[in-house]
């Protein structure tokens, strides 16, 4: 007597968020303004206008920049702001900080751009586990997206679910 095995993961009303399909596959990159400073103390504006206009800003195509300085120097911020002039035309993605801020800005821009009317009263599986590691902040930033939309959240694999939060009853 042979049974059908029946998948009830398959046919369950569960659906999967996968914070993994997230990651932007770009380059990350770090643009030190350090090596623009005059005697690595301060940032002489007719040189660094100069090295702006000159410098082949197409190498950063399609990149993710994390823009930084690494000593302690004086730099205004508007040669920031003029290395942003630059970057806009060339880079997917750029910030001031380091890659760790650069990672978070990408992942909050692509969690800003999830259609949250698609898990509308949906029992929610985020997915963990992955190949890629996601940051935590990812997480709690697609909780603070899920929470008003989704009827339940859960965290792990569908087969295998941590619950997370359910919707009251009369909400």
């Amino acid at each position: 007597m042979s049974e059908e095995i029946i998948n009830r993961v398959a046919q369950s009303a569960l659906v999967t968020l996968n914070l993994e399909e997230l990651i932007h596959p770009g380059e990350r990159v770090v643009y030190d303004i350090k090596d623009n400073l005059f005697q690595g103390l301060i940032l002489r504006e007719k040189d660094f206008r100069a090295f702006v206009k000159d410098h082949d800003w197409s190498q950063y195509e399609g990149k993710n920049v994390a823009i930084i300085c690494s000593v302690d120097a004086i730099v205004p911020t508007w040669a920031y702001m003029l290395l942003a002039t630059k970057l806009q035309n060339y880079a997917n993605y750029y910030v001031f900080g380091n890659l760790e801020a650069l990672e978070q800005a990408l992942f909050l821009e692509a969690i800003a751009k999830i259609d949250m009317e698609e898990y509308r009263d949906a029992k929610v599986v985020v997915k963990g586990c992955g190949s890629a590691p996601v940051p935590a902040y990812a997480y709690v930033e697609i909780m603070r997206k899920l929470v008003p939309v989704a009827s339940s959240v859960m965290y792990g694999e569908p087969c295998s679910t941590v619950p997370l939060y359910k919707k009251p009853r009369n909400a």
